[in-house]
């Protein structure tokens, strides 16, 4: 279950993949390939996956234990083994790590 909150708190990992219309969808299934993978690792709590209504954008949000069992499952050969088949698929990939700094919810 994703879990979005303040304080001590998983680590989670916002990727941003820009692509061409015509290949989000393609782009969008290996990331869904890579996302099942992910959910058996050491230390997954969850993944989210957005695709952008405009068809150029891709949104990985995703939340692990801790960093070192996030680098473990990305560093896997099984997780990189697409990785230039996906290259073709996007014209950039932007990962960062995040904290959660403010929840508001319709209960506050």
């Amino acid at each position: 279950m994703t879990e979005i909150r303040t304080g001590n708190q998983p680590v989670t990992q916002i990727t941003i993949v820009d692509s061409e219309p015509d290949k989000q969808t393609e782009a969008l299934s290996v990331m869904t390939e890579r996302a099942r993978f992910m959910a058996r690792q050491p230390g997954f709590i969850s993944i989210s996956l957005h695709r952008s209504l405009d068809g150029r954008r891709i949104v990985n949000y995703v939340q692990w234990q801790n960093r070192d069992l996030l680098r473990s499952a990305h560093q896997s050969p099984e997780f990189r083994k697409e990785w230039g088949h996906f290259d073709q698929l996007t014209d950039e990939i932007d990962p960062n790590l995040y904290e959660v700094a403010q929840v508001i919810d319709s209960g506050q």
